[in-house]
């Protein structure tokens, strides 16, 4: 029988060496939050979110943070903190199910309630436990104690989370800003920040998004001024977009549709259901009949509809840009309509969304839009909202997250105006790990971070490698060879030509150009020297080197190139494939 020395001599070396702090998603980007915190055999996650791709992203619906360093650690995993609501935070759970079981997920009821319905389509229920959490409730994952204080951002719910460790205290933030006179009443729990701070903060990990910003983001309930403006003006159709979750801009429009006598159809699944969760869990209220179905709309008086959407991002297949593109089958722009679009772009949809803007004023609506026009403010904390954090929480050891790499340079320089000393502030990167004593704070080895591409109509993993050869074709085009040889290298049949989006050069007609590149192909093939001791794939690898260089040379254009080498008498299956198959063919890509 093991004697109570001996469990205890156990449980230290199970919890010994420095705790670990490591970011697989949030850091140098916007999006994917996702952070370990392990020490010993214990580990415990805070958000798991998902980003949005960026226009290069060919095909790309999700991006999700590589999570091989969790299949890896499955048995330590004790449980996932959950700050709030937000796609970025939560959007990645059901994809982490299908690959680990997480015991036991703690969160705020509406982040909760959002995973349920993820859950129960994706057939996941039975890989986690969800626990609601209330604020200022402590709650055990593995050795940490976390405790939930309610803060202000964008979304109703939110939480930042004081978690107590073997090595001291963590604060991790979450999305938050300072609103002093939130729409809900719900005021930032400073009291406990400070009380932490009594004890001693020995790491605080901090929202760094609207670091660039000066000053204070704005109260949500200035955005109220505005909207009353909007409704009082308009004369005809309302439209609303923002994001589905901004619970409490959502509420406001409600509201304001209830003053001025308006009915409000919703379009977008997403935004109808974030809007029933609120009303079910008390985040709203609204009467039964101030919902009508979409197909109603066009029965009722211009002057007494609102239509609340989404699509605030220029999302291509969102309500809002169907209707803009005059593609959407029940709503229709009609001149005087007006569009109020309540969000900012996320950094890399501008684009998407001043094409959005540009198709509505084309079809004669007013469109209200823009940080001047007071329909929005952000859900993040300003620069000066960073150093009341800061100073009420008195860190020793300061790691800014969430943001863009300059983003998170900037807000370790304000750690520094606030009396954090320059080697206590840690500017880190997805991979990289933070290893904390009571004593002193260093960065360890890193471990592989990457990023997971989702096709999300075929819930298909799709290699990165994919998205650079579809990036390649779109900028230069591509050509396919295929020849058929003997076994002595002789040409049998072909070599076959096959151009797609390839900007010629000028005065060089399509057949022509063809024909210049059969004669190079044969001119390749023809040197005896080079090839005749090549095994198929590298002979296939040597002929794609060889006309890359011609194409580069000649053209001054790099399209990427196939290769389908095939021979006489030989058995191979791959053979009878399609010469675009990618496991057929290596591009320059590819091999580096």
């Amino acid at each position: 029988m093991q004697s109570n020395t001996d469990s205890r001599d156990t449980a230290k070396a199970r919890h010994s060496g420095p705790l670990r702090v490591i970011p697989l998603g949030g850091l140098g980007e916007i999006g994917k939050n996702t952070m370990v915190i392990a020490y010993g055999d214990d580990m415990m996650l805070v958000d798991a979110g998902l980003a949005f791709p960026s226009e290069d992203m060919l095909g790309v619906d999700i991006v999700l943070p590589d999570i091989n360093f969790l299949v890896e650690n499955q048995d330590k995993l004790k449980g996932l903190a959950i700050t709030h609501g937000h796609e970025d935070h939560i959007g990645g759970i059901p994809y982490i199910l299908k690959e680990i079981t997480i015991p036991t997920i703690y969160g705020p009821a509406l982040a909760l309630q959002l995973l349920e319905g993820k859950f129960r389509e994706a057939g996941l229920e039975h890989r986690t436990s969800l626990r609601s959490v209330k604020p200022r409730q402590r709650v055990k994952i593995g050795c940490f104690e976390v405790e939930f204080i309610r803060c202000t951002h964008s979304i109703a719910d939110s939480f930042s989370l004081i978690i107590r460790t073997p090595v001291g205290i963590l604060i991790h933030t979450g999305d938050f800003k300072f609103d002093f006179t939130p729409v809900d009443g719900e005021q930032y729990d400073i009291a406990s920040l400070a009380n932490a701070a009594e004890e001693g903060v020995l790491l605080l990990m901090s929202d760094s998004t609207n670091t660039e910003r000066p000053g204070f983001t704005p109260s949500e309930k200035t955005v109220w001024i505005k909207l009353n403006e909007v409704f009082a003006n308009a004369r005809q159709r309302i439209i609303v977009t923002t994001f589905a979750s901004n619970v409490h801009r959502v509420r406001q429009v409600l509201t304001a549709a209830m003053k001025y006598d308006r009915q409000v159809a919703i379009l977008g699944r997403s935004m109808l259901n974030f809007a029933n969760i609120a009303r079910e869990l008390g985040y709203m209220s609204f009467p039964d009949g101030l919902i009508i179905p979409v197909d109603k709309v066009n029965d009722l008086p211009y002057d007494k509809v609102v239509i609340l959407t989404t699509g605030s991002q220029g999302e291509p297949m969102s309500a809002l840009t169907r209707i803009a593109n005059d593609e959407h089958k029940q709503i229709r722009i009609r001149a005087g309509d007006t569009v109020v679009i309540s969000a900012t772009p996320i950094p890399g949809n501008e684009r998407s969304v001043a094409n959005t803007i540009n198709a509505l004023f084309l079809r004669g609506a007013d469109v209200v839009y823009g940080k001047d026009s007071g329909v929005h403010v952000s859900g993040h904390a300003c620069r000066e909202e960073q150093k009341l954090m800061l100073n009420i929480c008195k860190p020793k050891f300061f790691m800014p997250i969430h943001g863009e790499y300059r983003m998170l340079v900037q807000h370790a320089e304000v750690a520094v105006e606030c009396g954090v000393g320059p080697d206590n502030v840690f500017v880190m990167e997805n991979g990289d790990v933070l290893e904390v004593t009571r004593d002193k704070c260093t960065k360890g080895d890193r471990i592989k971070a990457g990023i997971v591409l989702i096709d999300y109509n075929r819930e298909w993993h799709l290699d990165e490698e994919i998205i650079e050869q579809r990036k390649h074709i779109a900028e230069d085009g591509l050509i396919t060879v295929v020849v058929l040889l003997d076994k002595q290298h002789k040409i049998v049949a072909g070599p076959d030509v096959y151009i797609r989006g390839v900007i010629l050069p000028r005065g060089v007609p399509a057949e022509e150009f063809v024909i210049k590149v059969q004669e190079q192909v044969k001119y390749i093939l023809g040197k005896k020297v080079s090839i005749e001791n090549l095994n198929k794939q590298d002979l296939t690898d040597f002929l794609h080197g060889a006309l890359a260089c011609y194409f580069d040379s000649e053209m001054n254009t790099e399209p990427l190139v196939l290769v389908h080498v095939n021979f006489v008498g030989v058995v191979d299956d791959a053979a009878n494939k399609p010469p675009l198959s990618q496991s057929q063919t290596r591009s320059n890509d590819s091999r580096d």
